[in-house]
């Protein structure tokens, strides 16, 4: 029998927010030295040009998701906050005490974790601690992830003052039987009075997440989530696959088996019901899983050749430079990544001893910097050439090899040294990316590593 192409695809594959990605980092040649070398380098390259960016992960959460993969601390004590703060200025002060100047920041997102967790005065003291050792770009994006069931109006007006011009609110799914499975009690009135917050203060760019594959989740339930979103009109969506990944230590993913998911072309079917009625409400489908509005940043970076894809995802401002600070961050210096211990109070112990908590990381060679042009290219717009850029190593025929039966399957053209994907193509961008991740192609896993591609 003919298996189709979802099924054939549906395999497990990174989402590659970086290349290569974590589990095939070459942790024994990574210093802490080394780290700090190319973030110096890649910093004198560009920050006068187009400044960096930060990443801030608030990892405190009152109640646990069960579909969440993210770092967290599970929590309703709020007098963690202020030792957390002081540790993530520690950390700050000690980056920018190794940087020849004063960093110019085109980009801040805050995410967790909750953010919102935090009161409107710790994230206040958070930001204008930043400053006091840096300075803003003059067109910079500033963003956050809100929780609609805390995030409050003080908060929202506080951030906003504070310059911050975009909010993404965590919306997943509207029905109850989903939302019990997820333990994400979250009524939809508590997302459209924060939206509505949102626009009444002034925030140019107002995002919802919403996950298609969530357990016992329906195709009426996901048009009922985007009927119900479309009546907010968010100006862009993040319109995920749900990452399965409970091998994870520490993951959330527990309340529901896996018989109560949706599998290969039914679970693909969630997806495509969705993005047609978003097309029909006036949203443009950019990159993987994204949509945006016409007059939303994330639109025109995308049509303007301008957009960028990092460990904080799809975004309009391009920065050779991330520093990311708090528990589990990763940073990036373009030539390497670096990441610090996911446990929090190790966290605490390593910066009261005066050091970085950076723990592993990896030093891009030649190889992976062309790759990595190669994989950014397609995730942000969907071709890649080899002209003007030689790949420059011998397994480019093993790379071809494996391209040509996706070719065959319609998903890309292969002409002139061009790659184009397909709109056929679109939902297995992952699956074309892995052609050319030679690390994945020299090691396949032994354990399971990633959630599903489709």
């Amino acid at each position: 029998m003919k298996i189709s192409l979802t099924q054939k695809y549906n395999v497990p594959g990174p989402r590659y927010t970086s290349y290569p990605t974590v589990p095939y980092w070459n942790e024994a040649d990574f210093t802490s030295e080394k780290w700090i070398t190319t973030l110096r380098q890649s910093f004198s390259e560009s920050n006068s040009k187009n400044g960096i960016s930060l990443y801030i992960h608030l990892p405190f959460c009152e109640s646990m998701c069960t579909f969440c993969g993210c770092n967290k601390r599970i929590t309703k004590n709020h007098s963690v906050e202020e030792k957390y703060i002081q540790a993530v200025l520690k950390e700050w002060k000690m980056y920018c005490d190794l940087l020849p100047e004063k960093p110019i920041i085109k980009e801040i997102h805050l995410g967790g974790g909750t953010p919102t967790f935090f009161s409107k005065e710790n994230l206040e003291c958070l930001i204008n601690g930043i400053f006091d050792h840096a300075v803003k770009a003059e067109k910079h994006e500033f963003s956050f992830e809100g929780h609609p069931n805390n995030t409050t109006h003080e908060q929202l007006k506080k951030l906003y003052d504070l310059g911050f011009r975009r909010v993404s609110f965590g919306v997943q799914d509207y029905s109850p039987t989903v939302q019990k499975a997820i333990n994400r009690i979250q009524p939809f009135h508590n997302v459209a009075k924060v939206t509505f917050w949102a626009k009444e203060i002034g925030y140019t760019s107002i995002g919802h997440d919403i996950i298609f594959g969530l357990p016992f989740q329906t195709i009426e339930d996901v048009v009922d989530t985007v009927e119900k979103t479309n009546s907010l009109k968010p100006d862009r969506l993040a319109f995920y696959s749900y990452a399965h990944v409970p091998w994870i230590k520490g993951n959330g993913q527990r309340g529901f088996n896996d018989e109560n998911l949706p599998k290969d072309a039914e679970k693909r079917k969630l997806y495509e019901i969705g993005k047609k009625l978003l097309i029909q409400n006036g949203y443009h489908e950019i990159g993987m899983d994204h949509f945006a509005l016409k007059d939303d940043s994330l639109y025109k970076a995308a049509h303007n050749g301008n957009l960028h894809r990092n460990f904080m995802g799809y975004s309009a401002s391009k920065t050779q430079v991330m520093i990311g600070l708090g528990v589990s961050s990763i940073s990036d210096s373009w030539y390497s990544f670096a990441q610090n211990t996911k446990i929090l109070e190790e966290y605490y112990e390593i910066l009261e001893s005066n050091k970085l908590p950076v723990v592993k990381g990896h030093i891009l060679n030649d190889e992976d910097l062309i790759i990595r042009k190669h994989i950014l290219n397609l995730t942000c717009e969907l071709e890649t050439s080899w002209t003007a850029e030689s790949l420059n190593f011998t397994e480019l025929p093993e790379v071809l090899t494996a391209l040509k039966e996706i070719e065959n399957d319609n998903l890309i053209v292969i002409e002139n040294n061009k790659i184009k994907i397909t709109e056929e193509g679109r939902p297995f961008v992952r699956n074309i990316c892995m052609a050319f991740d030679l690390h994945l192609k020299r090691k396949s896993p032994e354990t399971n590593l990633f959630s599903m591609t489709v």
